[in-house]
């Protein structure tokens, strides 16, 4: 009997459970209520905290070649989820304001220098070039294009990565505020600008196919990004292809989305993730962003002298490319100065810029790093 009850219990996932795995189900612990209770990014945090939670249950083997989530891993490995979120997002997105204001794009730009100084910084602080430039790209605040660059270059260093990236990505509203009020005045705050021109059909038609086109030539390692997001914004324009604008919208992006999610979690195994390397790229994630932010809000600063006080440096915070909270905080932040003060439609142009500004980088980093 007693070898009976022995062999049922090294059965169980209880004879074999680690202090680690138990330290990782907690962090599970903590993203299911950040997601669910504090509403941070719930349809990219849920998704991941479980992947976490599958992932740090001992002797499954749910992450192995023929598990489920490994088999679904492939599409991270294989660079295929994320495209496809640009899909979605090209789809759901309105280029309009970027179009209206192509000084925008200088905005989206300057908001990437936080991927390049801390790709500087984590090379300072001991990881290879492949690394660091994967953790850059967290500065973009994308999270698509933080997972594409770091399947490519540092797939080690994958789960630290992608949970910081969708982390600061949900922590926009918290973070970006403050550094914003510290680079400006508050009269600087309250500038209203200018309402957009409207933007002709034939525009909002050539604009990706343009985009795509220059891409394409000079950032060929970044097309399977931009790409993708250009023909999501092609459909949404092209007013005759509605079903397939409205299926990368909704069923194509929410099921990648959940594929996406629970993989990227599950790797976040205790003995990948509870590391000091993990706690160092958490930091310079975090500074990522707040370079990012902080660069942004400068140069919007340096627009707003050369465009005679008509540009509200507000603004240049929403080149990091969470779209829209990102511009939702401009906004946000602005109105809180003057109520009567709408600063949403004119941040989306750098928001936009953001996403194109961080999938040229990461195609950058591919082109010279050999991803």
């Amino acid at each position: 009997m007693g070898e009976v009850l022995q062999a049922l219990w090294q059965s169980t996932g209880l004879s074999v459970l680690t202090f680690p795995q138990v330290v990782m189900l907690s962090v599970a612990l903590v993203l299911f209520y950040l997601g669910i209770y504090k509403k941070y990014e719930p349809l990219l945090l849920v998704p991941i905290a479980f992947g976490v939670w599958l992932a740090n249950f001992p002797a499954t083997g749910i992450m192995g070649e023929d598990g489920l989530l490994g088999i679904l891993y492939q599409g991270v490995k294989l660079g295929i989820y994320p495209p496809l979120i640009f899909l979605g997002i090209g789809a759901m997105t309105d280029f309009g304001p970027l179009i209206a204001n192509p000084r925008s794009l200088l905005l989206g730009a300057a908001a990437q220098l936080g991927i390049f100084l801390t790709f500087l910084g984590a090379k300072f602080l001991g990881f290879s070039l492949q690394e660091g430039a994967a953790i850059g790209i967290i500065g973009g605040a994308d999270g698509p294009t933080a997972i594409y660059t770091a399947s490519r270059l540092a797939p080690q260093l994958l789960a630290p990565i992608a949970i910081s990236a969708y982390s600061y990505m949900a922590l926009v509203p918290l973070i970006q505020p403050p550094i914003m009020r510290l680079l400006t005045t508050q009269a600087e705050r309250r500038i209203k600008m200018a309402q957009l021109r409207p933007v002709s059909k034939v525009e909002r038609l050539l604009f990706p196919l343009i985009v795509t086109l220059f891409g394409g030539l000079i950032v060929p390692s970044a097309l399977p990004l931009l790409g993708s997001l250009m023909l999501g914004n092609f459909l949404r324009e092209s007013g005759v292809t509605e079903r397939l604008s409205k299926t990368a919208q909704n069923e194509l992006i929410n099921i990648v989305t959940i594929f996406l999610g629970v993989t990227v979690g599950a790797t976040a195994s205790a003995e990948t993730f509870l590391t000091t390397r993990t706690i160092m790229i958490l930091v310079l994630g975090v500074l990522a962003f707040a370079l990012g932010t902080a660069a942004g809000v400068l140069f919007g600063r340096l627009e707003m002298r050369f465009s005679g006080g008509k540009t509200n440096p507000l603004i240049g915070a929403a080149g990091v490319s969470a779209v829209p909270m990102a511009a939702r905080v401009a906004h946000k932040v602005g109105q809180e100065e003057d109520p009567t003060n709408f600063l949403l439609m004119h941040a989306m142009g750098p928001n936009v810029a953001g996403i194109i500004g961080s999938a040229v980088a990461a195609g950058v980093f591919l082109s010279l790093l050999g991803g």
